[in-house]
């Protein structure tokens, strides 16, 4: 079952069993879908929908503080509750420990020394997010080459 398939049978779950939130957010990931479909022309792949579940999950946890800092609990549980949803269809997410040991890898692998300060740390960066790409957050690699890079 691919995931657009599972989304769709998760959704129509989520409608008999009157689970409103799980609905609404799985219907606003289908209309990403949707959106992308319609304007590239193109039928979407899991690796794509990967991609949109990512965007969505960046985008409510951007908000989170917003709407902490405003002190609107409702939403901050609200948004809380539709990441949780997003999470399980996205894949698992690798730990700071692997994601060091990969920035690790890839600066010997382009020659970027240990310590080198952030003069190496565009290409460090550029040679990282295409192998951690919906497997990682940006930031969480970000702090990790900033830490290698010292």
């Amino acid at each position: 079952m691919t995931l657009k398939e599972r989304l769709n049978a998760d959704f129509k779950d989520a409608m008999k069993n009157k689970q409103t939130i799980r609905k609404e957010t799985i219907s606003f990931v289908r209309a990403a879908i949707k959106q992308y479909e319609v304007d590239n022309r193109e039928e979407i792949d899991d690796a794509g929908i990967a991609s949109i579940l990512t965007k969505q999950v960046k985008m409510r946890k951007d908000a989170l503080a917003d709407f902490e800092s405003a002190g609107r609990m409702d939403l901050v549980n609200a948004y809380n509750a539709e990441i949780e949803v997003l999470t399980e269809y996205m894949p698992e997410q690798l730990t700071d420990d692997e994601i060091m040991n990969m920035v690790k890898e890839t600066a010997n692998s382009i020659g970027v020394e240990e310590g080198n300060g952030k003069a190496s740390m565009g290409k460090l960066m550029g040679a990282m997010m295409p192998k951690v790409k919906g497997v990682a957050d940006g930031n969480d690699v970000k702090k990790a080459v900033e830490q290698f890079l010292g």
